[in-house]
């Protein structure tokens, strides 16, 4: 059984499931490449100096493939709670994890089906770890902030959201760090 299945291929979603992925959660993205990235250019991207959204995207998938992350370009159309977690529907089948990552920008229909609280703005209500109202289901981005949306925060919602699970996971605070000697 994967342990995170993450709806959404943008920033938030592809942050989370490297993330996840990396430190031993096996994760399940679905996207339907339909990400605002492919509208957008970053300047404005700490590390960045400049690069087209679409080749960012493409950078992000690869640099998470690389970990091992299993990407379907398939369409999450329903998310429900179960008692071993969460079950997620596309048109191709039905899939099951523990753990929930919501990150389908400012389309917010699947934490409305889920019935996850929402704000007085009419976002999502999530806490500092983007953790929702229904335990052990996150939502990043664009959902979660009324008009503030920006590729870095979005990633660093979807990094929030995989440390608040790999915590959960190991039982106490985890923090991904890696050294110089990591990556040789």
């Amino acid at each position: 059984m994967t342990d995170v299945i993450v709806a959404g291929g943008g920033p938030a979603g592809l942050s989370a499931a490297l993330l996840t992925e990396k430190n031993g959660l096996d994760t399940l993205v679905f996207d339907t490449d339909e990400t605002w990235m492919h509208k957008a250019h970053l300047f404005n991207y700490l590390g960045i100096e400049s690069l087209d959204g679409s080749a960012f995207v493409e950078r992000a998938r690869s640099q998470a493939a690389a970990f091992g992350v299993e990407t379907r370009e398939e369409e999450v159309t329903g998310v429900t709670a179960t008692a071993d977690g969460f079950e997620v529907e596309t048109d191709d089948g039905a899939y099951a994890a523990p753990y929930v990552i919501l990150a389908t920008g400012a389309d917010r229909e699947l934490g409305e089906e889920l019935g996850v609280a929402f704000t007085d703005d009419g976002v999502i209500d999530v806490d500092v770890s983007m953790e929702t109202s229904v335990e052990d289901a996150y939502a990043t981005g664009a959902m979660v902030r009324p008009e503030e949306w920006q590729a870095i925060i979005a990633a660093g919602d979807g990094g929030a959201a995989a440390l608040n699970i790999l915590s959960k996971e190991k039982g106490e605070h985890f923090h991904d760090f890696d050294t110089p000697a990591d990556a040789e």
